[in-house]
């Protein structure tokens, strides 16, 4: 049975034909997951959800255990990660409600751990394209079957926050290239990477940043607002393509590690072997 990771808000899991619904708690070597798990299946794949930021949203961005939620997904044997959020835009094309599916990062944060590795384990795994090709595509897809307003491709500026841009800082973004704005996507891009799981993220526009004359800057009342209207929609989107994931993985994240681990195998620490053995175990 394929296994796909869903994490995003706490209501994704609520979804219609999800059977076999159960909690799952684990705790990692990098401390708690952001919640307990939520495990079902439908349509023949098992589904594994966590609400990012925790039932009742009360962890910041700079708060989450990254590292936990990934290595949960890993222990979980989900191959397969969704990223679901919101995030502003930052071109005119791109309005609130529409989804994103983006394929390339660009960094702005500062207070996070981001890797698996340290503490004795150097390994530097390709990041160029750092979104899964064949799950970008499945969503993109699946959001176009459905009818839903999608673009396929766009830069995602992940920040630090928990504040939300400056004026400048947006007109900075745009004159970057950027498409648009968010403050989770990019660690768990990273430490999927690293965990060789195909990660994606589909983006939810909530609003145009504050770079807009036209439009109000933004304001948190109005991105919930529109964010719980495309729950529905994300909802939709997953139920979509979960049945149409390959068995096997023929790309690149599935052997991310192969040649990323430099450290000689005799001088690698035995905790660390040991804790990182359901990520590297095949490589040592």
């Amino acid at each position: 049975m394929n296994t796909v990771g869903v994490i995003g808000g706490s209501g994704l899991y609520e979804m219609a034909g999800l059977a076999d619904v159960e909690s799952v708690r684990l705790t990692t070597p990098f401390g708690d997951p952001s919640d307990e798990f939520v495990s079902g299946t439908l349509a023949g794949v098992r589904l594994i959800f966590l609400p990012r930021h925790g039932r009742g949203h009360r962890i910041l961005p700079s708060e989450l255990n990254f590292r936990a939620n990934i290595y949960g997904m890993k222990k979980l044997g989900a191959d397969w990660v969704i990223g679901v959020g919101a995030v502003g835009s930052l071109r005119e094309e791109i309005h609130p409600g529409d989804l994103v599916v983006p394929d390339q990062l660009i960094d702005r944060t500062f207070l996070r751990r981001s890797t698996f590795f340290g503490d004795g384990i150097v390994a530097h795994v390709t990041f160029a394209e750092p979104f899964c090709p064949v799950l970008s595509a499945a969503l993109v897809q699946a959001a176009q079957t459905l009818g839903a307003r999608v673009h396929a491709r766009g830069t995602y500026v992940c920040m630090e926050g928990p504040q939300f841009s400056t004026r400048a800082e947006s007109f900075l973004y745009r004159q970057w290239g950027a498409d648009v704005i968010g403050m989770t996507n990019l660690q768990e891009a990273k430490l999927a990477r690293e965990a060789e799981i195909c990660f994606a993220t589909l983006a939810l526009a909530t609003d145009y940043d504050c770079w807009h004359e036209v439009h109000d800057d933004v304001v948190i009342g109005d991105v919930l607002r529109i964010l719980n209207e495309n729950v529905a929609k994300a909802q939709r989107v997953i139920a979509e393509v979960v049945p149409h994931l390959p068995g096997q993985r023929s790309c690149a994240c599935a052997r991310a590690l192969q040649h990323a681990i430099i450290t000689d195998r005799s001088r690698i620490p035995e905790t660390v072997k040991r804790d990182l053995a359901i990520i590297i175990g095949k490589y040592l």
